[in-house]
């Protein structure tokens, strides 16, 4: 019996020996940094505020070559006055392919051949959000046409560029490409960027380059601003017929409204270097992590729930969500 407790004793400390061998080495590699980054050009996309405006700034002052792509003048101009001289900005409309190709020769005169160090494609809408019935087909496709055709598009054009620095691909996808809580474009085109993001991880692993999905809980941000979130709900409810209206009740918006505000303030998170620091750690690291959770709502809440069986998740979302009037 001694010589069973003692062989069970000395199989433990082995065991604990080896996870914190193990713990020690990943702490050790997760830190290591890449060098000569004053000579390395990182790309990033929808920089006229939120995260790659932020973004943006921290690469600038880290030393990077930063080329910055925003959707309007006023953008580029407050993202210059808000940076060094070595930070250079177009206008990129990731939705036309014209735009895209400007962009890319203007890079390519920018890096030479040095190649493209990082592509982050941050760019990205979330209206109109709401129940799958309110929507047309043309209110996917506004979404989709930013979230996933622009990244893929983006992707594909410059993917040569990042091939030749054998550099990383950071594409931001969200909690909501893990588990579908609400209908519209959103969800479906954050599904589609972690499965692109994945193929083309599994299909270019031989050449050197990193494929990093970024995945943010709710933050505050033009995305999770309640204005337009509420602007947008009364306009896809202004477009629905007489007899869906009635299927869903007259106090139903309101409700559906009151439950956005609750959720919005209560998990947004303000602290927007959360999701920055780990687009810079995917850009710096020499062995970048394939995903990373920020916000404490994306690591607790969201991330556990996409382990969770189905109907857990429906359960869930049935009881914050309110009832329709007929419903069943």
């Amino acid at each position: 019996m001694y010589e069973y407790l003692s062989n069970n004793c000395t199989c433990t400390y082995v065991l604990g020996a080896f996870v914190l061998l193990w713990v020690l080495v990943w702490f050790y590699r997760d830190n290591l940094e890449i060098t000569k980054v004053s000579e390395k050009h990182v790309f990033v996309t929808g920089c006229d505020s939120g995260f790659g405006h932020l973004l943006c700034k921290r690469l600038d002052k880290r030393g990077f070559r930063v080329l910055a792509g925003c959707l309007t003048e006023k953008g580029a101009d407050d993202l210059k006055r808000a940076t060094g001289p070595f930070l250079k900005t177009c206008i990129l409309d990731v939705t036309s392919t014209a735009s895209i190709q400007k962009a890319l020769e203007w890079t390519k005169k920018e890096v030479e051949d040095k190649g493209l160090w990082g592509l982050v494609n941050n760019a990205g809408r979330s209206l109109p959000m709401g129940p799958s019935e309110w929507m047309k087909i043309e209110d996917f496709e506004n979404t989709l046409k930013v979230n996933m055709t622009g990244v893929i598009e983006m992707t594909m054009n410059f993917f040569p560029l990042v091939k030749k620095a054998r550099g990383r691909v950071v594409n931001v996808a969200s909690v909501l490409g893990r588990v579908a809580a609400n209908g519209g474009g959103y969800c479906i085109s954050k599904f589609a960027v972690e499965s692109f993001s994945d193929c083309l991880r599994r299909d270019i692993q031989n050449f050197g380059v990193n494929v990093c999905i970024i995945e943010p809980g709710f933050f505050k941000t033009q995305v999770t601003s309640l204005e337009p979130i509420e602007r947008e709900l009364h306009r896809l409810w202004n477009q629905l017929t007489p007899e869906v209206k009635e299927s869903y009740g007259d106090k139903y918006l309101d409700k559906y409204i009151k439950i956005q505000r609750l959720i919005m303030n209560t998990i947004c998170d303000s602290d927007l270097s959360k999701v920055t620091n780990c687009m810079e750690h995917a850009l710096l690291a020499v062995h970048p992590r394939t995903r990373y959770s920020a916000g404490w709502d994306a690591k607790l809440l969201w991330i556990p729930l996409s382990y969770m069986p189905a109907c857990i998740v429906d359960i869930a979302l049935k009881l914050v969500l309110p009832k329709p009037a007929k419903s069943v």
